[in-house]
């Protein structure tokens, strides 16, 4: 038996074939560019239909397609909504995928609870019933597992984590985005460099010489690496509401285990026992200590894994 896992990302799809060990026999990644609407369901048509059939002729027949979505899956009418896409506000990628599809099951989800599933099958949330996973990327998201369910909310938007309340007072510029994100995500981390080069016109640093294109969060990071004092300042800041926002997921959810990934959980994954430290500062003494904040085991590829095990859970019955 073999799955066909879809992740579709900030700036990139990426499609794997994986079999029931968790093994991905056949890849495939795509950059969005500037693609929108129609055009981005297209794409994953005709790449995912290349791919089931070069499974098949290397002898993996699909029969299960999982996908991951930034943002909501409504489990209702199998329409989407991605922030990063245009057009896909309401899209019927459920519909579009089953043109393909046929008979095949297809389950799609949102990558949080993609990334949290993943986990729970080959990462580092292995025997847990209680964990979480924090996601750091374009924007901020968590994936929440609670009694060994995947937490969905009402209609299908919990874990949008980017929106946690973790400053006063209100600003409009939190409106888009939510105040967690607009600090603390990999787009948060760049548009403060620039906020921050802008208003400090003797700085002459690193991000000052980057700052002919627009900045990322990689580029901030390598400036702090290197010691420099603004990207110093916007580090620290992100660690400290990491660490509020894991303190109330701690004192609200009493996880087993945090587990940090995305994009940016790459250049910061070594912060992580400084985001524990924050935490403890602010989170229920108790539960504090009897969670472990830890790294992804799975890096990029927690997206395909995740849509292709609740893709499996759904054709075997599998109750985690």
């Amino acid at each position: 038996m073999a799955l066909l896992g879809i992740d579709i990302g900030g700036t990139k799809i990426a499609f794997a074939v994986i079999d029931k060990d968790g093994n991905l026999p056949l890849r495939d990644i795509a950059p969005i560019d500037k693609r929108s609407g129609t055009d981005v369901g297209e794409m994953i048509i005709t790449r995912a239909e290349k791919l089931i059939t070069e499974a098949e002729n290397s002898g993996h027949r699909v029969k299960a397609i999982g996908l991951s979505v930034p943002g909501i899956s409504r489990q209702a009418t199998g329409t989407v909504w991605a922030p990063n896409i245009p057009g896909w506000d309401d899209y019927p990628l459920l519909k579009e995928v089953k043109t393909i599809a046929g008979n095949t099951p297809v389950t799609i989800e949102s990558d949080r609870a993609c990334y949290i599933s993943a986990e729970v099958w080959k990462g580092n949330a292995r025997g847990c019933r209680n964990a979480v996973f924090i996601a750091v990327g374009t924007g901020i998201g968590a994936g929440i597992m609670v009694n060994g369910e995947i937490l969905h909310g009402a209609h299908d938007i919990a874990g949008a984590t980017g929106w946690m309340a973790l400053s006063r007072t209100f600003d409009c510029k939190y409106r888009n985005c939510g105040c967690f994100e607009y600090y603390a995500s990999g787009e948060g981390i760049a548009r403060r460099a620039e906020e921050l080069i802008h208003s400090e016109k003797e700085y002459d640093g690193m991000l000052r010489d980057s700052n002919n294109g627009r900045l990322t969060a990689e580029d901030v990071f390598k400036a702090w690496n290197s010691g420099d004092q603004i990207a110093g300042i916007i580090v620290n800041q992100a660690i400290e509401y990491w660490g509020m926002a894991a303190a109330n997921i701690v004192s609200l959810l009493n996880p087993e285990k945090i587990i940090f990934g995305g994009g940016v959980f790459g250049p910061a994954v070594g912060l992580i026992p400084q985001i524990l430290a924050e935490a403890e500062k602010w989170a229920q003494p108790i539960s504090i200590k009897q969670v472990t904040f830890e790294p992804t085991a799975l890096a990029g590829d927690a997206g395909v894994l995740g849509a292709a095990y609740l893709a499996m859970k759904k054709i075997s019955g599998i109750k985690r």
